[in-house]
């Protein structure tokens, strides 16, 4: 077995390698909620003076999408405008909008089920990203 073959993350091109921690960061929340709902999550959501919300598998994966597709663009960006100090500063900020992602969650009316995995998904977006998105060696 060739070490590409071992560890094929590590030799993959930069490319390959942050489309792949996009796909990881939506493959785990969908994960995450499929074993919720599983469980029996229940995923309703209510804000207040809102209608309540059920929390499906669409939102999880356009939200984690989004999310995903936000912070590749924003390393990129840091890469052309900061240099060296592009990763340092991406995972500071990826820090810092993952600690108030949790702002709304601690808001609204929901089980601790849903609590729980809806946080989980909340973190399972900036590891992989944070895991696979910077150039390597920096």
């Amino acid at each position: 077995m060739s070490s590409a073959a071992a560890h094929p993350v590590s030799t993959a091109t930069p490319l390959r390698r942050r489309a792949l921690g996009v796909l990881a960061a939506v493959a785990a929340c969908v994960a995450i909620w499929l074993v919720g709902a599983l469980g029996g999550v229940d995923y309703a959501v209510r804000s207040p003076g809102q209608p309540e919300v059920v929390v499906n598998l669409v939102p999880v994966v356009v939200v984690s999408l989004g999310s995903a597709l936000l912070g590749w663009a924003a390393l990129a960006m840091l890469e052309r405008f900061a240099g060296r100090r592009a990763t340092t500063i991406w995972i500071s900020l990826a820090a810092v909008v993952t600690l108030l992602s949790f702002v709304p969650l601690f808001q609204v009316d929901a089980t601790g089920g849903a609590k729980i995995t809806l946080g989980l998904m909340h973190l399972a977006v900036p590891a992989a990203l944070a895991a696979l998105l910077p150039k390597r060696g920096h």
